[in-house]
């Protein structure tokens, strides 16, 4: 059987002739020009139960959103949001009033768009008037010991106030609100006792203070504009008083009353509209994210909400917690989550989640196909457009789509994040602005690719020094028993990469049966353990007829001293084991990486062209021979997005990448022998150890 892969397998060629564009500038278009359009038709079946969510206006329908950071989930949610709220009703404005039949309770009034404004501009004047003429109006009450003259002043006052209502209908204006006005205002006057100054004048300071005209104002909580459509609210940091508005702090000195301290939260000025949040924020809020959470949910069950003095450090207002009507809300809220905090949260609060019946996924990865790939070359060429770059040939573009399948690792699927794809092309536009060219071509995409390893490759290049300098040791030349190179994956957010190291396997008599010297000083983790026991359960079927096994093996991964984790390894700790027990050498210049099953095949890994190219660096610095290479699983073929420099090496004959579909394929590309070759080696040696064991077993009298 033929393992060992061709140039052409080791990564997708896209065909730039494929595309009907000479560059992306022939792509802007004013149909669906904008790069949200694109992104939107890589996620079709999300863009259709984000569509149906929005269309519910009905309560309870919220929507949660799924999905990795850097798929668009924010941006392509809002942008629909603000889609979906030009089709929705005017909202209305918040206004809190004095209640002079409860003591002073705040009244909530919604009223038109821009209604809120004009009743609060209506009572500023009217207090005004009413502040300049106090005076001679008191003093015209004195003489004629009548109320009359104020009673047509207030009357005046309040019609002119009602005419300047001009955005609420006349069946809808508050008249109870006025007539209670100008009530209280007879009831205190008629109260007030004059005390005469020295001069003469009559004494007004008590009622010249905002605590007598306070009362008479009007409180916008939230304001909108006449036509402005139903309100679409982003909440970047949400906090308890971000979300559920709050009572703005007053001295003991102060006068303002209580009403007038009451401050709207988001999901007041977002009534009758939407409401974006991220879970992520509110879980990071340690102090108060459990009760945001838990307030949120009695918002949602109850559809109303009061404003309360959420400040722990002190009590003012509240008397005006308990006094307060709740509001009810109509807010459609927005959740965004990663699949992780997610179903993390649903074990813990699984009734919060019945408030988002719709569930919108969006996909890590879409299929690569003619529709797609043009939806991405439209978004590159709208995204030069919005940045004003420079544009993109179509073999730069094919350069951009190879890389977004070298980032899920697939030949047949495009990574949808596409804040990763944006910052390359914008970095690929950068570069190409520093050679003066007017348009980004290939050489661009791949020099803006080696340039971000370059600047994240130090603790890579540190590690590697330490292999070249012998201070790690790794030998990638010859043969030697018992010995192979296993390959790890580090990953460190941007400092991804791949190193090999040294895995040892020795065996002898015993009857511990397969032990893992990181295991047994708890160096390992659950994965890592897991395919150990796989491997002895292996080891157990095929040496079937010889069991119990009188066999003690141990394994390690030599110099490793930060954990050990993860089952990739499990198929070179297997053939070194194989090989310490046949005494049957293995080639050092070959690394492996796959995991196994009890049947024998070898199973895919992951971080694999990492693993392969960090490998590739360690033997081109220590020196390349043609006999160096990797080990993979065959599973693994599709997954292949190999750099140009390593490619070009197995053209050259100086490296080789080969592949394994079971166990037997390996010990033959590793040892040049077949696996019923070794089992029987390896059974000579456990028959001796057997021997051993009897002759070393005292004999019971």
């Amino acid at each position: 059987m033929q393992n060992r892969l061709t140039p052409q397998q080791l990564t997708l060629n896209i065909d730039a002739t494929q595309f009907s564009f000479a560059n992306t500038s022939e792509l802007v278009t004013e149909h669906h020009n904008d790069a949200q359009y694109q992104a939107w038709v890589a996620q079709s079946e999300a863009k259709k139960a984000a569509e149906f969510g929005l269309s519910i206006q009905h309560a309870g329908f919220n929507l949660l959103t799924l999905g990795e950071p850097g798929s668009g989930r924010t941006t392509l949610m809002l942008n629909m949001m603000h889609d979906a709220a030009k089709k929705q009703p005017v909202a209305s404005d918040l206004v809190a009033l004095y209640q002079f039949e409860a003591n002073g309770k705040p009244l909530f009034l919604k009223l038109p768009a821009g209604a809120g404004t004009q009743l609060k501009l209506a009572l500023d004047t009217f207090i005004r008037n009413f502040a300049k003429d106090l005076s001679s109006l008191l003093e015209a009450r004195v003489r004629q010991s009548s109320m009359a003259p104020l009673q047509i002043f207030l009357d005046g006052q309040l019609s002119a106030v009602k005419a300047s209502l001009t955005l609420i209908d006349a069946n809808k204006m508050p008249m109870h609100y006025f007539d209670q006005l100008k009530q209280d205002i007879l009831e205190t006057l008629e109260a007030w006792q004059p005390n005469s100054s020295a001069e003469g004048e009559l004494n007004l300071e008590p009622l010249l203070s905002e605590s007598f005209f306070g009362r008479y104002r009007a409180n916008i909580l939230v304001e909108h504009h006449v036509g402005q459509r139903a309100p679409v609210i982003y909440d970047n940091d949400p906090s308890l008083q971000s979300l559920f508005g709050g009572v703005e702090g007053a001295s003991e000195s102060s006068n303002v009353p209580d009403f007038m301290r009451l401050r709207a939260g988001n999901l007041l000025r977002a009534d009758a509209g939407t409401l974006l949040l991220h879970l992520r924020d509110i879980l990071a809020d340690e102090q108060n994210g459990s009760h945001i959470l838990e307030k949120l949910h009695r918002f949602l069950r109850n559809g109303t909400l009061q404003i309360e003095d959420l400040s722990s450090s002190s009590n003012q207002g509240s008397s005006l917690i308990s006094a307060q009507a709740a509001i009810p809300v109509a807010v459609k809220i927005v959740l965004i989550a990663t699949r992780e905090d997610y179903y993390e949260l649903l074990s813990i609060k699984p009734d919060f989640f019945d408030y988002f019946p719709i569930k919108i996924e969006f996909a890590d990865q879409v299929k690569a196909n003619v529709e797609n790939y043009a939806a991405y070359a439209a978004f590159v060429a709208h995204k030069c457009q919005q940045h004003h770059c420079h544009h993109f040939t179509a073999d730069a573009v094919a350069g951009l789509l190879q890389a977004m399948h070298r980032l899920i690792e697939d030949q047949t699927r495009l990574s949808t994040k596409f804040a990763v794809l944006e910052k390359l092309l914008l970095e690929s536009a950068a570069t190409a602005s520093l050679r003066g060219t007017l348009l980004v071509e290939i050489k661009d995409v791949k020099s803006a690719i080696q340039r971000k390893y370059a600047r994240h490759s130090y603790i890579e290049s540190h590690m590697r020094d330490s292999i070249v300098d012998k201070e790690l040791i790794i030998s990638v030349h010859g043969e030697c028993i018992g010995q192979i190179n296993g390959l790890t994956h580090i990953d460190l957010s941007e400092a991804s990469f791949g190193s090999p190291v040294r895995i040892s396997a020795n065996c002898y008599a015993g009857n511990r049966g397969v032990l893992t010297i990181d295991r047994e000083v708890s160096m390992s983790g659950p994965t890592h353990d897991k395919g150990v026991m796989i491997l002895q359960s292996w080891l157990h079927t095929n040496f079937a007829r010889m069991n119990p096994l009188n066999l003690t093996a141990s394994l390690v991964f030599e110099q490793e001293y930060s954990g050990v984790d993860g089952d990739s390894a499990s198929c070179a700790e297997l053939f070194a084991l194989l090989s310490s027990l046949a005494q049957v050498p293995i080639k050092q210049g070959i690394a492996v990486t796959g995991a196994l099953n009890q049947h024998g095949e070898v199973l895919p890994v992951g971080g694999l062209n990492e693993k392969i190219e960090g490998y590739f660096r360690v033997c081109k610095e220590i020196g390349l021979d043609g006999k160096q290479g990797v080990l993979i699983p065959e599973r693994n073929m599709r997954h292949l997005m190999l750099s140009d420099e390593v490619i070009q090496a197995v053209v050259d004959g100086k490296f080789q990448i080969i592949t394994m579909n079971t166990i037997a394929d390996g010990v033959a590309q590793l040892t040049g022998r077949s696996l019923q070759e070794l089992n029987s080696l390896a059974e000579v040696a456990l028959s001796a150890f057997k021997l051993v064991l009897e002759q070393n077993t005292p004999k019971k009298s």
